[in-house]
């Protein structure tokens, strides 16, 4: 019957035990409890609430339980209820009492949520070096293809020239809004839950503020009641993540599209690529493919913890056992993720020419046509209805705007001259598009610098 023996005459039923156990998913977090537990024995000897002698046994006792652990000397009991009832049942058993002793002025809700606070921690820590380094990743890539002109859509339709490296710069932007939102929730979630106890703390004076300390928090929260109940951290995880899926997911998407046949802007490297089982011509792009099939796993793990969450009363209800599994899975989907993209990134192959071809094809210069009919004095609504007419002509006569002479634009009006030809011809029209945050060469590197100290700056903090 375990810790409750002294109220409950029964066993848990076996369907009930195996229900209401959650070893299977907390035991990752064997250090953090043993790291918890550390400080709250240190915080009970300095409070004089257990001895000096006391707190040294547990001490060396929690050590040598972490170490038995990761030797693989010590199995960790998948039969036990949770992580924190197996350590102090072991550590019971290497030095007796004392080890029972470990739980005063604590409760499991405390302590759990504090082990999950502090795993999170880490592991959104890990996180971050990951999204820098697919950010170095999409920069190289991006450095070498400065020159590299495509089209950019709206609509999926071929709209204005820009280049290779501008539209992967895009993908840089938003991981770095995604490592800036998971900073901000390792802040919020750098608080410390323990000592609140089950709800109402404890009738022992404790030092909350000095497990805090050792425990590398900003400080204790601030309400018992919600730092046992909150799980707004948990979310938070979920929601980051979500976010940075979406973007991946929006890439992978457009590896997709760009490495299709119909397209050939890219070409996947065999390393992340697979064939099929009937078709032997077949090069499927399946690891941007599960990308954003996996997105959809994330998110939905999302708002299934917010849906948890809605109706529960405070304090602790044991519904928030549930809060692990979810957050657990969607990080190691977002870690794999990021490391799967970053290895595309590095080894695609950029078909260039096909990019250019393809933006020689698509009146993507039009507006440029219409702007320099602008400069010349014209007002741009006039322009753009001159342009209109030009771009329909060539369109049914399936032609480009550089397969007409001049006298065929002196038709549409007589203030088109032989300049516009400069004026239309792609690297001209990039090279135009310098104001900041554009497609030009010149803006782009601009860009590509001010990111990189973006990234700096991040690795120093």
């Amino acid at each position: 019957m375990g810790i409750w023996s002294g109220r409950f005459s029964k066993e848990l039923d076996s369907i009930a035990s195996e229900y209401n156990s959650s070893i299977g998913v907390d035991h990752v977090m064997f250090r953090e409890d043993i790291e918890g537990s550390k400080a709250h024995a240190k915080m009970l000897s300095e409070c004089d609430i257990i001895s000096k002698e006391d707190e040294e046994l547990i001490i060396n006792g929690l050590d040598g339980i972490k170490s038995d652990i990761e030797n693989k000397t010590l199995e960790i009991d998948m039969k036990a209820e949770d992580i924190h009832m197996f350590i102090e049942t072991e550590l019971t058993k290497r030095i007796g009492d004392a080890g029972k002793r470990l739980h005063t002025a604590r409760s499991r809700n405390d302590q759990v949520v504090t082990d999950l606070r502090l795993y999170l921690r880490n592991l959104i820590t890990e996180i971050e070096s990951e999204i820098v380094m697919l950010c170095e990743s999409i920069i190289a890539k991006s450095e070498q293809n400065i020159d590299s002109i495509m089209p950019g859509y709206t609509h999926l339709q071929a709209a204005q020239p820009v280049t290779f490296a501008h539209h992967l710069m895009a993908y840089c932007q938003m991981l770095i809004r995604d490592l800036s939102r998971f900073r901000d929730a390792k802040t919020r979630l750098n608080e410390s839950p323990l000592g609140a106890g089950a709800l109402a703390t404890t009738v022992y004076n404790i030092d909350r503020h000095r497990t805090s300390e050792l425990l590398g928090f900003n400080k204790p929260m601030l309400n018992s009641m919600d730092a046992v109940s909150d799980r707004d951290f948990v979310i938070e995880t979920e929601y980051c993540a979500s976010m940075t899926m979406m973007h991946l997911s929006r890439l992978s998407e457009e590896l997709i599209i760009w490495s299709s046949q119909e397209f050939g802007y890219i070409e996947l490297d065999d390393a992340f690529t697979t064939g099929s089982s009937i078709m032997p011509q077949k090069k499927n792009p399946d690891m941007a493919e599960l990308t954003r099939g996996k997105t959809g796993t994330v998110i939905g793990i999302t708002m299934g913890m917010i849906t948890t969450m809605k109706g529960l009363p405070l304090a602790y209800n044991k519904d928030l056992q549930e809060d692990k599994k979810g957050v657990f899975e969607v990080i190691d989907i977002l870690s794999k993720t990021l490391k799967v993209t970053r290895g595309m990134i590095d080894t695609l192959k950029v078909n260039s020419d096909t990019m250019k071809a393809k933006a020689n094809n698509g009146y993507i210069v039009a507006t440029d046509l219409a702007d320099y009919l602008t400069e010349k004095g014209m007002p741009f609504r006039d322009a753009y209805k001159i342009v209109g007419g030009i771009i329909k002509k060539a369109s049914e006569e399936k032609k480009n705007l550089e397969d007409y002479g001049i006298e065929m634009y002196r038709e549409f009006s007589e203030v088109f001259d032989t300049d516009l030809f400069e004026a239309i011809s792609l690297e001209k029209s990039l090279s135009r598009r310098a104001v900041y945050g554009g497609p030009s060469p010149v803006a782009v590197k601009k860009q590509i610098e001010e990111t990189k100290k973006i990234l700096s700056k991040t690795k120093e903090s």
